[in-house]
């Protein structure tokens, strides 16, 4: 319990990513085909119109192991007090909301790369806590 309350701004944050980034990944699994074929739409008239599927792949396998990396970072933190998963999952995430950003903004979608900005925050604030 009291590992659990010296480390609560962590378990909050990690748990945003879990609940952010395997919600993501179980929605591309469960729909494939209708979030490639938004995404192609979206893309159409940039340089990635040719590369969507294997883009999506891209991102989805590391919406994964970004959530399962998150989980494994809770575990360890709740049990050994460790957090160097939990900071192998806060850095995974950054980087794949890079990725995604880039996407946005290769798109011209400003509002997207607006949303992504906001998930952002609280990614690079956890690398922060974990780091020291």
């Amino acid at each position: 319990m009291k590992t659990m309350l010296e480390h609560a701004t962590e378990i909050l944050l990690l748990l945003f990513l879990i609940i952010t980034f395997l919600q993501s990944g179980f929605d591309k699994v469960s729909d494939w085909s209708g979030n490639v074929s938004w995404l192609k739409e979206h893309f159409s008239a940039t340089p990635l119109k040719n590369m969507v599927p294997l883009l999506v792949g891209i991102i989805l396998f590391t919406e994964i192991i970004t959530g399962i990396l998150c989980l494994i970072g809770i575990y360890q933190l709740l049990s050994t007090g460790d957090t160097l998963f939990a900071l192998y999952g806060a850095i995974l995430s950054c980087i794949t909301l890079l990725m995604l950003l880039f996407g946005q903004r290769v798109a011209k979608d400003y509002e997207g790369a607006k949303t992504i900005a906001v998930y952002f925050i609280p990614s690079i604030l956890l690398v922060f806590l974990l780091q020291f």
